[in-house]
């Protein structure tokens, strides 16, 4: 896998600035000549060349293979070492002796000799347990010889420079595109970017977020499979930092490169879901600075939009067990969207109010840009809002079929608190003289995924709850009439007395109320005798009449 008769110093692109970002970005990369992208599903193939290229084993059609180059090593030399890693194993070589056999070797031949060697371990691991447990000794290989992290307290660490970083992240991206069993790749992954609490978590994030980066920009898909199942079961809290990472990359270093980040929809969804969940805990509108940019959000909204489904690919294909654990990502973005959509017109509203000088603005050419992006802002909420309804309508139907209607709620009570919370005190803070219209809207987007959310079981309250709940928010005809609830109670043997009942109409799958005999003719009433007139009501026009129509 090497370029033939080339010197590394004098191959394409070996000429980068060290100092320059290296963020994985496509534009980076491809200046660079390290790696060329793959096309993604969909796409047009581009031709391989006739020599000095091979077809990978992933699913992203032809890469040009450059990892054996960047670590100085042929694959005659490639193939050696592997049969004499697997020699290494069977002869009962402990991880302290690799580790003084990759002390003598430069950085990048040190980490591409780490992966052959862990690669062997693992694969013989899994031929005897399903789920092997690693160990301490394999971490730590990775954190001295991948993230540069020294064994011993008192050496300095190993810094590589821009343009060795570069290469490692090309051997680290070859490697599991060319890991032909996901079994392996996972547990290589989840070895080097599994947060340990200890010094190497900053590193590791650094790194994570710089291979993901590259992986979107080249669409590497068995990298990003693996980043998902990451963003799965790893804490919150790191997974809103690799989100952090790659909205930076591609929504704010490069103008245009979110047209990349759009793409990826069709290679890895299931990447593109926990994407999600994930820039929801990030971006929670709490305040100005926590707003999800144009970009990202149209982006977003055109992938739910396109395909409402993809929100739930985690929650159809995941094992579930009723009590999920706490401090990870959710199943479902389901949550994280509905609060974009209820407190978006609220936060927008208070953005607009701390920027512009007392709340006015006189350039006639600055009010129509405001005015058009707060149009496209709007508009695309609107769209989110009405996709998020629809999946909530889809979940009845999964609900039952796991056999977690009513057991499961994918929309958690605890976390409508805040969100309740949050509004009273956006409501507030706003001036209900000028803000009307928003809190109006906020309020009916409340209703309605709330109303849903009941009838579908997707959110698990009843109606004594959302009262209590509500009770502080300002008046919204639409949510009274939700937290009055129906009188009929519901079909639904899965749920106990008290829960909030379907409203208006019998849910998916259940039949509808039969229809009441007709009841016989009843006599004729003897005719009542007259009655004296009643004294006219007097019209008084000062009146208030207490019922709001619905606007």
């Amino acid at each position: 896998m090497e370029s033939k008769g080339v010197p590394e110093a004098s191959r394409p692109g070996l000429g980068v600035r060290p100092q320059k970002r290296v963020g994985g970005l496509e534009s980076t990369l491809l200046s660079s000549g390290l790696g060329e992208r793959d096309p993604c599903p969909g796409e047009e193939r581009p031709r391989p060349k006739k020599e000095g290229s091979r077809r990978s084993g992933g699913r992203c059609g032809t890469q040009r293979a450059t990892s054996g180059s960047l670590g100085g090593r042929t694959d005659e030399t490639d193939r050696k070492s592997a049969y004499g890693a697997a020699v290494v194993f069977k002869r009962g070589t402990t991880m302290s002796d690799i580790r003084h056999s990759l002390i003598r070797r430069d950085a990048l031949s040190a980490a591409k000799e780490v992966l052959y060697h862990l690669d062997i371990y693992f694969s013989s691991q899994l031929q005897n347990a399903p789920l092997p447990i690693v160990d301490k000794g394999p971490i730590e290989l990775l954190e001295e010889f991948i993230f540069q992290v020294p064994k011993e307290r008192n050496s300095q660490p190993k810094r590589l420079n821009s343009l060795q970083e570069l290469q490692l992240l090309e051997i680290m991206c070859n490697y599991f595109q060319e890991q032909a069993k996901d079994s392996v790749r996972q547990i290589i992954f989840s070895s080097l970017f599994s947060p340990q609490g200890n010094k190497a978590d900053d590193s590791r994030m650094v790194l994570l977020g710089k291979l993901v980066s590259m992986a979107v920009a080249v669409c590497r898909i068995p990298v990003l499979e693996c980043a998902a199942s990451w963003l799965q079961r790893t804490p919150a809290g790191y997974c809103v930092r690799l989100a952090k990472a790659l909205v930076d990359d591609y929504c704010s270093l490069v103008p245009g490169s979110i047209q990349t980040l759009k793409q990826i929809f069709s290679a890895s969804p299931r990447f593109c879901c926990q994407f999600i969940t994930a820039v929801t805990a990030l971006y929670d509108l709490s305040s100005d600075d926590l707003i999800p940019p144009l970009d990202l959000l149209e982006v977003i909204v055109n992938w739910i939009f396109e395909d409402p489904r993809l929100i739930l690919i985690t929650f159809l294909n995941t094992p579930i067990a009723a009590n999920l654990p706490i401090g990870f990502l959710e199943l479902t973005p389901l949550t994280g969207l509905i609060r974009w959509c209820v407190k978006a017109p609220l936060a927008y509203k208070r953005k607009k109010k701390t920027t512009l000088p007392n709340g006015h603005m006189n350039n006639k050419i600055a009010k129509e840009s405001v005015a058009g992006i707060d149009r496209d802002f709007h508009l695309l909420y609107s769209k989110l809002h009405l996709s998020v309804l629809q999946v909530l309508m889809m979940l009845q139907v999964h609900l039952t079929e796991k056999n977690l209607y009513g057991r499961l709620g994918l929309v958690l009570f605890d976390h409508m608190v805040p969100l309740v919370e949050e509004i009273n005190r956006l409501s507030d803070e706003l001036n209900p003289l000028n803000a009307s219209k928003e809190i109006e809207l906020s309020l009916d987007r409340l209703a309605q995924a709330l109303q849903v959310a009941m009838a579908s079981g997707a959110l698990l309250c009843t109606r004594d709850d959302l009262r209590t709940l509500c009770s502080r928010l300002p008046h919204n005809n639409l949510l009274q009439l939700v937290i009055s609830g129906p009188v009929q109670q519901s079909t639904h043997t899965a749920l106990p007395p008290g829960f909030y009942p379907h409203i208006h109409t019998p849910p998916l799958g259940y039949p509808a109320h039969a229809a009441h005999p007709a009841h016989p003719a009843l006599p004729a009433h003897p005719a009542h005798p007259a009655l004296p007139a009643h004294p006219v009501q007097t019209f008084i026009p000062g009146m208030t009449f207490p019922y709001r129509p619905i606007r």
